[in-house]
């Protein structure tokens, strides 16, 4: 497994809640419901993406947005329009008034918003997140708070078929959307990293140096190993005081601080599913038994592995509030 593909087999939608919007001008979205990541992308018409803080981005159609959330964002034709929905946590939408219209602006399988569709008519695709995964967060907590892939560069056919399938209600349809939101997620990432200048985190870079990348793609196809910088060191061929100096150089921390960090990322993961246990997984990411996972969990996350699965957290361990950025990658002209 390559970096990328590990850091990138996080973000993986689980019944993700995915919805085709239909709004006539003038018209204003707020979004509060506390997603940690949801994709955008209008399929006729233009909008405008508003942070409460940082810059206001025009996505039209074909463009795909990503945002990271939990914090509210808006929606709407013209950054001036009032806002005239909100919509909150669980995905229920109110009025400016109060009343609540979740129910009533329905129109179909996955459809909602003005029931009269004309050539002036906004349509927008939009897809929710409701947990990434663990290994995901090492990417995810890295991402602008909104991220633009445009038009020209994003997979039309994609887009096309997403359209197509949102609105069909057959056996299995909810992991084709699935997979489909997944795709296009992944593709606004993986440019997104590739693009030169746009702020991609730094260890990104070290896929591509000749002593850091080998020892990277060996820690992540074997995280359950014993390894040692020197045994890492010998693998890529060099010293091990120059391995360790480069991978710190560049990935920002040392390797065996960075192979705990990617142990206690795929536990966390592991943790979620139903069947396992800490002594399963233990033995999976390379600790010992249960007590060791434990230790070295509760010291990287500040809770144990049952209190994690409990859903408890410890506050001091979380990142604090990231600066509001909007990034749009290369595209036809001035946004």
């Amino acid at each position: 497994m390559d970096t990328l593909t590990g850091l990138l087999e996080g973000p993986k939608a689980r019944g993700a809640f995915l919805l085709k919007s239909v709004f006539n001008p003038p018209w204003s979205l707020r979004v509060e419901d506390r997603a940690p990541l949801s994709v955008i992308t209008m399929v006729h018409g233009d909008a405008w993406l508003v942070p409460d803080h940082g810059t206001a981005v025009r996505i039209r159609p074909g463009d795909v947005a990503v945002v990271h959330g939990p914090q509210p964002y808006t929606v709407a034709d013209s950054v001036d329009t009032p806002v005239q929905i909100t919509v909150g946590p669980e995905q229920r939408c109110s009025t400016a008034g109060g009343e609540d219209v979740t129910e009533t602006m329905a129109l179909g399988v996955r459809t909602w918003g003005d029931p009269l569709q004309d050539a002036g008519s906004a349509v927008m695709l939009s897809g929710t997140y409701q947990a990434p995964s663990e290994i995901g967060r090492r990417l995810l907590s890295v991402l602008p708070t909104i991220l633009v892939r445009p038009a020209e560069s994003a997979d039309h056919a994609l887009i096309t078929l997403l359209t197509a399938e949102i609105s069909r209600d057959e056996p299995g349809q909810e992991i084709v959307l699935d997979r489909l939101l997944d795709l296009l997620l992944i593709g606004v990432l993986r440019a997104w990293l590739a693009a030169p200048g746009s702020g991609a985190p730094t260890w990104y870079r070290a896929q591509s140096d000749p002593v850091v990348g080998p020892a990277l793609r060996l820690l992540h196809e074997n995280p359950a190993h014993g390894w040692t910088v020197e045994e890492l060191a010998r693998k890529v061929g060099v010293s091990r005081a120059a391995l360790a100096r480069r991978f710190t150089d560049i990935v920002g921390e040392p390797p065996v601080a960075y192979l705990t960090g990617w142990r206690i990322a795929l536990a966390a993961d592991y943790l979620r599913e139903p069947e396992a246990t800490v002594a399963t997984v233990a033995r999976r990411v390379g600790y010992s038994g249960a007590f060791a996972l434990s230790a070295a969990f509760k010291r990287v996350r500040g809770v144990s592995p049952k209190e994690f699965r409990a859903g408890i957290t410890a506050p001091a361990t979380e990142p604090g509030p990231r600066p509001p950025r909007t990034v749009v990658l290369d595209g036809p002209g001035p946004r």
